[in-house]
């Protein structure tokens, strides 16, 4: 009876000690969080590459604005810090954080697997896809871009980017061209030097309404589903947590519509742009 006893308190002893660890092991692990830097900081960094229009660009200011600024303005009151933006160029976006360049990316952001490997990402703040601007002269020849898949045809969008991805697998025997930036590939088109340019719906969108009306024929069906969202160091729990509740509490308390009609419905804006 004494040796059950026993048996039984050193059963509990050991199941108190490791609740205590792993409980340890999480406070621990919450004092490294990026959102705890962010708090001590006073300050929420974010990288963007200004120009995927409408989420982050320059006005005629000088100053960044677009969906994705207004989002982090969001981020940051809603925190209590100050907003720290970030302009980093889009291929070396990812290492800039890994590298602690900043805290977070939110500059439309497409969600792959590929990129899953080196990030994680928040739940999908917005979805979009890939359409196609033709060259004037394509107009009624080409309604779809399985008839972009010939060589005779030569496609352009931007250096890494899930366009480029797009053309790559659904369009490999077209000629392929990337660009660093996206008005670059578009103007290509529009200049006759390509044929179609791919990319996601809009910045499309925009550029039609801006440059490409008479100029370039618009096929606005997104062919890809694409969810976009905010991009993190991996092994940050807390601060994934966070982003996911505060975008939950943005779409259901109407600061969510407020930006995305103003930035996405509305072209208002596009008169402030540089």
């Amino acid at each position: 009876m004494r040796k059950t006893v026993v048996i039984g308190l050193t059963l509990i002893a050991a199941l108190v000690l490791s609740v205590a660890l792993v409980f340890a092991d999480d406070i621990e692990l919450a004092k490294k969080s990026t959102l705890e830097e962010i708090l001590q900081r006073g300050e929420l960094r974010v990288g963007f590459d200004a120009g995927y229009l409408p989420f982050e660009m320059t006005n005629k200011k000088g100053k960044f604005v677009g969906f994705d600024l207004d989002m982090a303005k969001e981020m940051a009151k809603a925190i209590g810090v100050k907003l720290v933006p970030v302009n980093t160029a889009w291929d070396g976006i990812i290492p800039a954080l890994l590298t602690k360049k900043f805290d977070i990316i939110t500059s439309g952001m497409s969600v792959t697997q590929e990129r899953n490997l080196k990030v994680n990402f928040s739940d999908p703040y917005i979805v979009v896809g890939q359409t196609i601007l033709l060259n004037k002269k394509h107009e009624g020849k080409i309604r779809s871009y399985k008839a972009l898949n010939d060589p005779k045809y030569t496609i352009t969008s931007k250096l890494g980017t899930t366009g480029e991805q797009s053309v790559k697998r659904l369009m490999p025997k077209a000629v392929y061209k990337s660009f660093e930036a996206e008005t670059e590939a578009a103007l290509e088109v529009m200049n006759g030097n390509a044929d179609a340019m791919v990319y996601d719906l809009p910045f499309c969108v925009v550029f039609m309404a801006q440059q490409g009306k008479g100029n370039l024929i618009f096929l606005d069906e997104p062919f890809t589903y694409e969810p976009l969202a905010w991009a993190i160091r991996k092994g940050d729990p807390d601060f994934m947590n966070w982003l996911n509740n505060f975008l939950l509490q943005m779409k259901n308390d109407g600061r969510y519509d407020r930006i995305y009609n103003k930035w996405i419905k509305g072209s208002d804006w596009v008169n402030d742009l540089k």
